[in-house]
């Protein structure tokens, strides 16, 4: 399959644009010519990124309406967007539901429920006027629940269950909405966030031969977001070869 190639006057706004996937998918973007909108709460991040391949820094939360409104003007203000990459997220804690703790629920559902719902509520008018393409980045999470993990689970999954909806409310319009459902990728911040140390963050990929990296991933959505515009990839799972599901991790102890 061949992907577009006007890639020259594509345009996209990337979410959690600071690090990992979301920083990488910025990178990748911009090294195909498009024009990027590199969206985090690190705005000192953002402009060095900025200063290294050329993406346009807009510092916000997107958890938060008022920065989310004026992110909105500023991306129409510079000609509008065609797709937007919905990276921001991230999981908080691994304690049972009997000790859930709620300000880690309250996070999760914030950074990949609801910051997820406005930004790409207030872009709607621009990416239907371009018959464009919505792309979240959910998790296997969203599939098979484990213990520890009920809130980062109940995130994910309502995630892709917004993402689903949304298809369907938009076929109509052109836009095509895909999802791209990560398993286990090693990038410096998401498992040290989510576990408070670096040793328990190590702990996650030792022994793992080849955890997908940023790149990887953001490769994909790259390919997916590129592909020709009556290409819809609904659904992609990327797990790395020792991961057959998310209870199935094979570890070779070095």
């Amino acid at each position: 399959m061949t992907t577009t190639n006007s890639t020259s006057s594509r345009s996209a706004v990337v979410t959690g644009a600071s690090s990992g996937i979301g920083q990488a998918t910025v990178r990748a973007l911009r090294a195909q010519g498009w024009t990027v909108f590199a969206v985090a709460r690190r705005a000192e991040r953002l402009e060095s990124l900025a200063a290294e391949c050329g993406a346009i820094a807009v510092p916000a939360d997107v958890s938060v309406q008022a920065d989310v409104d004026s992110l909105a003007e500023t991306v129409l203000a510079q000609g509008g967007v065609d797709t937007l990459v919905n990276c921001a997220g991230g999981a908080r804690g691994t304690e049972t539901w009997a000790d859930a703790i709620d300000e880690n629920w309250e996070f999760m559902w914030q950074a990949n429920v609801m910051g997820t719902m406005r930004l790409t509520r207030a872009l709607l008018p621009q990416l239907r006027e371009a018959r464009g393409t919505v792309l979240n980045v959910t998790s296997t999470a969203a599939l098979a629940s484990y213990e520890g993990g009920s809130g980062y689970n109940a995130a994910k999954a309502a995630e892709r269950a917004m993402t689903q909806a949304l298809r369907l409310e938009e076929v109509e319009n052109g836009l095509r909405v895909i999802e791209i459902l990560p398993g286990l990728v090693q990038t410096e911040e998401f498992s040290l966030r989510r576990l408070g140390s670096q040793s328990a963050a190590d702990n996650v990929y030792a022994g793992v031969d080849h955890p997908l990296t940023a790149e990887d991933v953001a490769e994909v959505i790259r390919y997916a977001a590129s592909a020709p515009a009556h290409v819809n990839l609904d659904e992609i799972v990327i797990r790395p070869q020792a991961q057959a599901a998310n209870h199935k991790l094979i570890r070779n102890a070095k």
